[in-house]
């Protein structure tokens, strides 16, 4: 058992550290190393000035250490979900260790390490004269040097940057270097070891520098430090090591390369291609080194004779544990993996390029917390599971659902359908592609987003100041007044398809928006500009997925969601609304912990109101009809009384989405082809269409972060303004053809009722009547327009006339059913009144009765 931490100003080597420094080099050089160059031919005060003139300060760094993701899990504590390193090491406390382990390390390696004070002088000596004779390599290290040897290789080791062109070379040469034990330049190499011994062994106790030594020291391949050997080797922890475990450890780290029992194959082969030091010879070299350091402890007293006994005879039987790393290693949650990864490695909080941000995930130690949270993202995963295989029919049909806070920009989930693996195959069921995200986070080219993207039309319509209420003619058509600034846009020659070849309808934006109907938003796209609407959903935080800008093309169909973009960025634009217009740049990391337990700058993100909260309200007050009966998106209604907005989507036959959410969660999904242009409609998988996918999955994700998040509030109220009920005017058609004037009552914004004919002196066919008459009238009336029979005519003002004179005047007009009533016979008779009225319309065969007075 190694003793207490105890320095080494208590030992009698300890002198070595309380003289000045030229006398500790005298006693070294006149002691070791005189002798030692003597027979190479250097004079003592040589070696006395060379040994005074080596740098005698050396400070440990923190070694090398996985870096890893974490998760929040169900109970809200951390949980592992992904490591990363160029070394496979766990750094422990000194009570971590077995003490069986300190015994055998220090009886195989340095039996007086608590009494020398960082150099065994006699072993040194001698170890230097055989090198030079040519007569062994030996070393003869203390542990105290060996760490040091460690830590040189180590600091050598992070200078050279990851995905270096001469990356294993380099490494290969940190260590050759600092083992050279042969030649001139070995002698150096020696005494600068020694040196740094010294002071090592002043600046640090016994217990520091042994449990230093185990935590850095290397056990083959990527495994370094004891822990991470224990675990690696024998599926232990470096406390529970046995006798025999411990003794092969402390065998391996002589020459780990050579001793390590990882390799079936063994670490070499003979001239005869035999396997050396495999499973098939036991690992006899390993075998050979185990039992030497079973031998020194039996000799030191450190284990007695039946365990010495019960240890040599056991067989080496390695029990590998390797460890996993890599978003591979993190199952259903690879995708939200690589993605975090991405920002680690393209944020400058991690270094300021890209070797430096590699080689912090990859060796220094980092505890990088994340935003995942199990509590929606395991739901999500079973979700998508159960309703998109990972592979359907052998053509890139893909699955995605992405949940953020609105609050925030948190991601709190992120499913694919496919299993995440960074090594190509042809299987489609496996991709390294985070669909969620664009090109920079996870090499996706995103999608076409279909009426999703419709949210910043409504957008525009609302800042342009008009009403949600406001009824416009959404008939389908040729759209032929799209504009960009003060240039026009054309819009083609084939008129757009409506969901169900629906000819469309004269409406407000609010039905328009329930129904997601195509050409109602490209009516009202037509009273706004291409240009702006793009600019808007720049504004609310959506690029293109290659990294352009939506406002780098404007086209008649960006209306409709042509462009590839990523339901990542589709949901923060969602979010935005149902943060009362404050958009928040995306995160996933939470906090970042280093090795000493400091905390680090995170990524840059930020919050900012793009949209005003009048506009945010009331386009919420559109998207919740949606999500309600008889609305687009109402099959993905979660059903828990959470208030709830949404939008559907879909492009052609292969792409379709679906974004809901509350005020605490916002969660897009999308289901297509990642790849090419099959139809996914009318194609089942566990008794649903593929095309319906969208609307169970983010049904069942919204509904975990609802539980998760408790639910969420209401929505604010929606301005008043911009739900009014807007008057229109309405143009006089009487006198038009009936075609005529429904072109013209509908391209004013009114719906159009075709009344039976009437008698009207109008010829016939053409609009005699219309009810409303001119005027202002609320927007979108339907107007009843009545054609003539051409069997009418206007009867005749004869008030006043005496009655001959009536009847020649109703003659004229065509009138000749007359009758009259009253004294109309007498003398000078004059016409009270007629009935029809005056100016009435009426058949000519009619009968028109006068009164006399």
């Amino acid at each position: 058992m190694p003793q207490k931490n105890r320095t080494v100003k208590g030992v009698l080597g300890g002198l070595l550290g309380l003289v000045g420094l030229s006398a500790v080099a005298g006693v070294l050089v006149t002691a070791t190393v005189t002798p030692a160059l003597a027979v190479a031919g250097a004079a003592g005060s040589q070696a006395l000035s060379l040994f005074e003139n080596l740098p005698s300060y050396l400070k440990p760094d923190a070694p090398m250490e996985p870096s890893t993701f974490y998760a929040i899990g169900h109970d809200g504590k951390p949980q592992k979900m992904a490591t990363f390193f160029d070394q496979n090491r766990t750094q422990v406390d000194f009570d971590q260790i077995s003490p069986v382990m300190y015994d055998a390390i220090l009886s195989s390696e340095d039996k007086d390490f608590y009494e020398h004070g960082g150099v065994n002088i006699g072993a040194t000596a001698k170890a230097v004269i055989d090198n030079l004779r040519g007569t062994s390599s030996r070393g003869a290290s203390t542990i105290s040097q060996q760490y040091v040897k460690n830590v040189l290789v180590q600091q050598c080791e992070q200078g050279v940057l990851p995905g270096a062109d001469n990356y294993d070379e380099a490494i290969r040469k940190c260590w050759t270097d600092a083992t050279e034990a042969t030649g001139a330049d070995g002698i150096e190499r020696k005494l600068q070891e020694m040196r740094y011994a010294i002071q090592i062994e002043k600046d640090y106790s016994k217990n520091e520098i042994l449990l230093g030594y185990l935590n850095i020291a290397s056990f083959g391949g990527t495994v370094y430090g004891i822990e991470a050997a224990a675990n690696y080797y024998f599926n232990t922890t470096a406390a529970k090591l046995t006798v025999n475990q411990a003794a092969t450890l402390a065998g391996i780290v002589q020459n780990p390369n050579a001793y390590r029992i990882d390799l079936e194959g063994g670490t070499r082969t003979d001239a005869d291609g035999n396997a050396i030091n495999g499973k098939e010879d036991g690992y006899a070299r390993t075998m050979v080194r185990r039992n030497y350091v079973l031998a020194r402890m039996l000799d030191d007293g450190k284990i007695t004779q039946e365990q010495y006994d019960a240890a040599h005879e056991a067989p080496i039987e390695p029990q590998i544990n390797a460890p996993a790393q890599g978003c591979a290693a993190a199952g259903n949650n690879g995708y939200f993996c690589q993605y975090v990864k991405t920002v680690v490695l393209g944020d400058p909080a991690f270094g300021d390029d890209y070797q430096q941000r590699i080689r912090a995930l990859q060796r220094d130690g980092l505890q990088i917390y994340t935003s995942l949270d199990l509590r929606i993202q395991d739901p999500a995963v079973e979700a998508m599971r159960a309703r998109v295989p990972a592979n359907y029919d052998d053509m890139n049909l893909g699955g995605t659902g992405v949940t953020v806070e609105p609050s925030t920009g948190r991601i709190l989930a992120m499913t694919q359908n496919t299993v995440f693996r960074e090594t190509p195959t042809d299987d489609k069921a496996y991709s390294s592609i985070v669909y969620a995200s664009d090109m920079a986070h996870g090499g996706s080219n995103g999608f076409q987003v279909g009426s999703t993207y419709k949210l910043f039309t409504l957008i525009d319509w609302l800042e342009q100041g008009h009403s949600v209420n406001e009824v416009i003619n959404g008939r389908n058509r040729l759209f032929t007044d799209m504009k960009c600034g003060d240039s026009p846009v054309y819009f083609g020659d084939k008129k757009i398809g409506n969901f169900g070849n629906s000819g469309g309808y004269t409406g407000t934006p609010m039905a328009f928006t329930r129904d997601s109907l195509n050409s109602g938003f490209l009516a009202m796209a037509e009273q706004l500009d291409l240009c702006e609407i793009n600019k808007v959903a720049d504004r609310m935080g959506v690029s293109l997925a290659n990294g352009g800008k939506t406002t780098d093309e404007n086209v008649p169909y960006d209306v409709l969601g042509s462009k590839n973009i990523s339901p990542l960025d589709m949901a923060g634009a969602y979010a935005t609304v149902a943060n009362k217009g404050i958009y928040c740049t995306p995160r996933v990391i939470d906090k970042v912990v280093n090795q000493s337990g400091e905390e680090l700058p995170l990524p840059e993100s930020s919050c900012s109101q793009v949209i005003s909260p009048e506009v945010a309200a009331t386009a919420a007050y559109a998207l919740g009809g949606v999500m309600q009966r008889g609305g687009t998106g109402s099959l993905a209604n979660p059903g828990d009384g959470t208030p709830v907005i949404g939008k559907t989507g879909s492009h052609e036959l292969w792409s379709t989405m679906l974004i809901e959410s509350s005020t605490k969660a916002t969660t897009a999904v999308w289901v297509g082809r990642s790849k090419g242009t099959e139809t996914i409609y009318n194609r089942w998988y566990e008794g649903i269409q593929l095309q319906n996918a969208r609307y169970y999955i983010a049904r069942d994700m919204q509904r975990a972060a609802n539980a998760a998040l408790g639910g969420g509030e209401q929505f604010p109220q929606p301005s008043k303004d911009l739900t009014r009920r807007v008057l229109r005017d309405l143009p006089s058609v009487v006198g038009m053809s009936v075609e005529e004037a429904t072109q013209t009552l509908e391209g004013a914004g009114f719906s159009v009722n075709v009344g039976s004919p009437v008698d009207s002196d109008v010829a016939a066919g053409l609009i005699a009547e219309q009810d409303p008459g001119a005027g202002r009238v609320a927007g979108g009336a339907t107007v009843t327009i009545s054609p003539s029979n051409g069997q009418g005519g206007t009867v005749p003002d004869v008030t006043g006339m005496e009655f001959d004179d009536a009847v020649d005047a109703l003659h004229s007009s065509g009138f000749s059913n007359l009758s009259m009533h009253g004294s109309c016979s007498a003398p000078d008779a004059e016409v009270e009144s007629t009935s029809p009225a005056a100016g009435s319309a009426a058949k000519k065969s009619a009968s028109v009765t006068i009164k006399c007075a």
